[in-house]
């Protein structure tokens, strides 16, 4: 993810720390100057590390912090808060208008993933029991608005557009809005036009949208990829057009992070929403506490349950629970379980949010290898469903024909059969010893 050099370089540092049982002012000097330097090198504005770092030392140096049991684990606790302090500003939440459709404007430089994320936030309202309609009012880049089209199709989510032919962005935004008052939906997501760069043409343009639809909110989709470009983007659309949030897209990159660290405290407009991947599932919503402790590899056990609630269908996990107390998981069962992995993000995103789990999932990265999961997939989806529910009748023959249809080789239909004995087996030691299993597993 985005952060995983920066939270290498501090987990390495804080370690250090923790580890000496009494700390003085050299120590912390000593942590505090890698600190900084990991944040610059990080791409974090300079002032904002600066005063990061001028925080933390103040509150570390009091005689309560030093002289407590715990100092490293206080030192910590404090860089916490002043990580979530940085990453805080205004209101994260989107609440709708009083007056509906509620009106949202996404803009954004060519390239951020406006387009994308207009449908990942039409696929969030809904999963909140809400409607929408998105207005394709990107005229200028031929592709966005059959984008928008195949993406609303896709979701099942109404599109509006025009022929660009003679109209402008502004009087198909006001059409837009029209219809999903006629259809008497909650909300109105307006994508707009971008640039390479910010220009006096596009900026009257969004302001011509802004001035026609009157939108509750006007969210900015940012690149947390392109460093402080993004932080000197988000400047200037904030002073131009005026902005109530931010979306930062490709967080799940490997790019050093500093934007997201940066933006908010510069510019003062909060974070809404980080985009997690391509698909249109990949955004959650921001918070600055939870992505304070993922920054400290401390993990994120919220947004895990929230995900796992999203992607586990209660029925199904009632009926797993009596398979494994039974002993009758099959690979139907198994395949069940990487969909439902997938959909939470992968294994990789998964253990890291387990407290505890930051280093051990960089250590296992071989292991957690999704091209693997995606082989397992291919595998066990080329079998009959005969073969499934009875895994011992698949011979020599049975697995060239599996390896062949799942474009594998026979030794990863051994490696996937080996794999779901092993499941299997732990199974049946739960079925006849839950409490010894479980505290093996702990």
């Amino acid at each position: 993810i985005v952060f995983d050099n920066l939270s290498d370089r501090l987990t390495g540092i804080f370690n250090r720390l923790q580890g000496k049982g009494r700390l003085t002012e050299n120590d912390i000097d000593d942590a505090l100057g890698q600190v900084r330097r990991s944040l610059l090198e990080a791409d974090v504005n300079f002032r904002v590390a600066r005063d990061f770092v001028a925080a933390v030392k103040e509150r570390s140096l009091d005689s309560d912090v030093l002289e407590s049991l715990s100092p490293g684990q206080q030192v910590v606790k404090i860089v916490h808060e002043e990580l979530t302090g940085i990453l805080s500003a205004g209101d994260h939440r989107l609440t709708p208008s009083s007056q509906l459709p509620s009106v949202l404007m996404l803009v954004g430089l060519q390239g951020s993933g406006k387009t994308t994320t207009a449908a990942k936030l039409a696929l969030q309202l809904r999963r909140q029991s809400h409607s929408a309609l998105m207005v394709a009012a990107d005229l200028r880049r031929p592709a966005a608005i059959s984008q928008l089209q195949t993406l609303g199709k896709q979701l099942d989510v109404p599109v509006y557009s025009e022929d660009p032919a003679g109209a402008t962005p502004a009087s198909v935004a006001v059409a837009g809005v029209r219809r999903a008052t006629e259809l008497a939906l909650t909300w109105t997501i307006v994508d707009t036009g971008g640039r390479l760069h910010i220009d006096d043409d596009l900026m009257g343009e969004l302001e011509d949208v802004k001035n026609a639809i009157s939108p509750h909110q006007v969210l900015l989709v940012v690149d947390a990829m392109t460093g402080q470009d993004a932080v000197n983007a988000a400047e200037e659309f904030h002073r131009r057009i005026g902005l109530d949030g931010l979306i930062l897209s490709k967080m799940d990159g490997d790019a050093r992070g500093g934007a997201a660290l940066s933006i908010t405290r510069v510019t003062g407009v909060p974070i809404k929403f980080i985009g997690t991947g391509e698909r249109t599932d990949g955004l959650e919503a921001f918070h600055p506490d939870r992505m304070a402790s993922r920054i400290l590899a401390m993990g994120d056990v919220l947004t895990l349950i929230e995900r796992a609630q999203e992607a586990v269908d209660e029925q199904k996990a009632k009926e797993l629970e009596r398979k494994m107390r039974t002993a009758s998981f099959t690979l139907e069962d198994f395949l069940d379980q990487i969909q439902g992995v997938k959909k939470m993000g992968g294994l990789a995103s998964v253990m890291e949010m387990i407290p505890g789990m930051g280093q051990s999932t960089k250590k296992m990265k071989d292991q957690l290898d999704e091209s693997e999961l995606r082989k397992t997939e291919a595998v066990i989806r080329s079998m009959t469903m005969e073969e499934r529910e009875h895994p011992e009748i698949i011979k020599a023959s049975r697995r060239r024909r599996i390896a062949l249809g799942s474009g594998t080789n026979p030794s990863d239909v051994n490696r996937v059969l080996n794999q779901f004995k092993q499941t299997q087996r732990l199974m049946r030691q739960f079925s006849s010893n839950p409490k010894g299993l479980m505290r093996m597993l702990r």
